[in-house]
């Protein structure tokens, strides 16, 4: 009878050790390409929430999470398309954290996502086309759009006293996005825009592009573009010819890079990126205790997206796209308990009891209608070389 028993309880162990499933999530991100230094920080803060969704054994009746990583090169959306059919098809992933780059973004849901069902959290495809991309309810994102930080570009520099500007974008979805949100806001707001021209990534020299901004004239210079790529060549193009030496940077510019490459060059320069003061800012920098940049772009949001996915998977009970999908936005917003970094195992424990939560999260998450939040932002300017925090919009 005894040893009936024993044999009776391995088997039991080995049935529950069978259903305890492993879950796969893609961490879809440029790891070469023009942002390749701002996502190291994103990657470990979407593996961050993955593993501490993992380790607490709480969701799905103790299923373990596996980070998937794939890049998408930030520019090559044949690359990124061929990633992330890889994610699915051979690596079984049940969500993609990401993509990040626009464009790539745009590709990997038309190609990859819709077709074959799987939701997609992006922390910073900021592009306003992709509110309205066709995505059958499986795309959201951490990172407000555009149309956002366009007026809250245009806002910074009018308040400055800025009237007049030129302005460079990289010319992809991202940046021709951009620099449209920001031309249609400043002139509103009764700036002039003295030149809006497009620049390649990837050239050695940037001294025509910067000829024909020197000519259009204005107090600043915009530059949206990429800090590992052509914008950061646009800015030395700039200030070698003594064009301008000083310039606006949106997200995409924003990094330790930018410190690195110009220094005190560039004091006096302005810019924001998504960001936000609440109290789940100050719970990620804690918990992440300088483990990696907590300020770099993207990151806070990565975290986000990544928690807001398995958060939904847990209120489903199911790691089946087309049935989380429905409550993303459950998780995301009121009513409910309050979730901050940190706090993911309370969340899920809470959701398996049947409660509610309203996930705010290291970046104050609220989404709107269309699957995107409405957006925070840390406004800096460059002093003494170095990126400041003057306020948080």
């Amino acid at each position: 009878m005894k040893k009936l028993l024993m044999a009776t309880a391995a088997t039991a162990l080995m049935t529950g050790a069978a259903a305890a499933e492993d879950i796969k999530i893609g961490v879809l991100l440029g790891f070469t390409g023009p942002i390749e230094s701002l996502t190291p920080s994103m990657a470990a803060g979407a593996e961050m929430a993955i593993k501490e969704v993992s380790d607490s054994g709480l969701l799905l009746d103790g299923a373990t999470v596996t980070p998937v990583r794939a890049d998408t090169t930030c520019v090559d959306s044949s690359a990124a398309t061929a990633a992330a059919e890889r994610l699915v098809t051979s690596d079984g992933v049940k969500g993609i954290m990401g993509a990040d780059c626009s464009g790539v973004t745009g590709a990997v849901l038309a190609n990859v996502a819709v077709p074959n069902g799987i939701v997609m959290i992006s922390p910073s495809a900021t592009s306003p086309g992709l509110t309205e991309a066709e995505d059958n309810g499986l795309f959201f994102r951490t990172a407000p759009s555009d149309a956002r930080q366009g007026q809250v570009m245009s806002d910074i520099l009018i308040e400055d006293g800025v009237k007049e500007v030129a302005v460079t974008y990289t010319n992809n979805d991202y940046g021709k996005g951009l620099a449209d949100s920001f031309q249609a806001a400043y002139e509103a707001a009764g700036g002039t825009v003295t030149i809006s021209a497009a620049h390649e990534d990837g050239k050695a020299d940037y001294s025509a592009e910067v000829g024909a901004l020197a000519a259009g004239g204005g107090d600043r210079l915009v530059v949206a573009g990429y800090v590992d790529q052509g914008g950061s060549g646009v800015v030395r193009a700039a200030l070698d010819s003594g064009a301008f030496d000083t310039f606006h940077f949106p997200d995409g510019m924003i990094g330790t890079k930018l410190e690195e490459d110009f220094g005190d060059e560039i004091d006096g320069s302005t810019g924001q990126n998504p960001g936000t003061d609440s109290p789940g800012a100050d719970k990620f920098a804690e918990m992440v205790g300088g483990a990696f940049d907590t300020t770099s772009p993207y990151t806070p949001e990565s975290y986000d997206a990544a928690a807001l996915m398995l958060l939904a998977m847990q209120a489903a009970g199911s790691t089946d796209s087309n049935v989380y999908k429905e409550k993303v936005m459950e998780v995301a917003n009121a009513p409910g308990e309050k979730i901050y970094p940190g706090e993911l195992a309370k969340a899920l424990q809470i959701l398996k009891d049947g409660g509610d939560v309203d996930y705010v999260g290291a970046t104050a998450v609220e989404m709107i209608g269309s699957g995107e939040t409405a957006g925070n932002y840390r406004q800096i300017k460059i002093e003494n070389g170095k990126i400041t925090t003057v306020k948080f919009r």
